[in-house]
């Protein structure tokens, strides 16, 4: 499960493509998560997280 933040689980969601002339093929939208090392439960360890969750503090990063 790579690309997937550890903290608020979000990941790859899906949409549509939609041309000038409104023609919609399917595409994917990829979370902006980035390797971090932070300390969790008291131990360091290094995952994905979103930018959201290191914007909003909820990650003590290293």
């Amino acid at each position: 499960m790579s690309r997937v933040c550890s903290i608020c689980g979000k990941g790859r969601t899906s949409g549509n493509n939609v041309s000038h002339s409104n023609r919609k093929t399917r595409r994917t939208f990829e979370a902006n998560v980035q390797k971090v090392t932070y300390v969790k439960d008291g131990k360091v360890t290094t995952d994905y997280v979103c930018a959201r969750c290191l914007k909003s503090d909820k990650v003590e990063r290293v």
